[in-house]
């Protein structure tokens, strides 16, 4: 015999009139809400998040260099951001990092490397020769003052080769150039204080003119920078020599 139990079910939430009438009067409870999946939400994607100027600035360099070489960036406006920023930071590299440390030159170099270098640039010329102690002191004090001052140039040439004839006797000898022109001489170390320091050297250098460039600031400040950066490390070597003191008298 056929199973004749079938029970109809209509569309899920789907009512009739007379049911909405016996809920109406409250004879049958509150017909409950169809079910709705939750909105499609796509899952978020860093990569197509637009680009902007803090997120170009939070990449490293090694990023950066790879980004270049991306073909599936096709925001314009992040492409002409990062064009910018990468040119800065090309063109501030190239300022700051030009030199730092004393070059060798020869006296076939020195229109090319001294007299034509740029006006921006001001050029610390050291001449001197092997075997002078007085040069030696001199070179430490310059190739400290070289690294530190990155945006200023410091070349050294013997003496004879820059100077026929020039005497020992004026060795070590400083010449400042700047714009193609001299704009100071330094015969000796007794321009320098009673001890050749960096710092002695960096000071009679900013005298007058605006020699030192750490490339961190302007030009002009170069002078201020250089009495507070000799105030500060004479504070440091002051306070290091007391504290060596105080070892050397706790050891005894």
């Amino acid at each position: 015999m056929a199973d004749y139990h079938f029970v109809y079910k209509d569309v899920e939430g789907a009512s009739t009139q007379w049911d909405d009438l016996q809920r109406k009067f409250g004879n049958l409870p509150p017909k409950p809400a169809p079910f709705k999946p939750p909105p499609f939400v796509p899952a978020e994607d860093p990569d197509s998040e637009p680009k902007d100027k803090a997120w170009i600035e939070s990449r490293t360099e090694e990023e950066l260099e790879d980004l270049e070489d991306d073909h599936n960036l096709d925001d314009d406006r992040f492409l002409e951001e990062y064009r910018k920023k990468r040119l800065e930071e090309l063109r501030e590299a190239a300022r700051v990092a030009r030199f730092g440390s004393v070059v060798p030159i020869s006296g076939a170099d020195f229109v090319r490397e001294v007299s034509q270098a740029p006006p921006e640039i001001w050029v610390v010329v050291f001449l001197y020769k092997d075997g002078i102690p007085e040069c030696g002191v001199m070179l430490n004090c310059l190739e400290e003052l070289a690294g530190r001052y990155p945006a200023t140039k410091f070349v050294k040439i013997i003496s004879t080769d820059c100077i026929p004839n020039y005497p020992d006797r004026n060795l070590p000898t400083l010449l400042v150039y700047n714009n193609g022109a001299v704009k100071a001489t330094y015969v000796g170390l007794h321009h320098f204080g009673r001890r050749c320091t960096p710092e002695g050297v960096a000071l009679a250098l900013c005298q007058s003119d605006p020699v030192l460039n750490d490339g961190q600031r302007g030009s002009g400040s170069s002078t201020k920078s250089v009495i507070e950066g000799v105030r500060k490390r004479f504070i440091e070597k002051v306070v290091k020599e007391h504290e060596d003191d105080d070892a050397y008298s706790s050891d005894d």
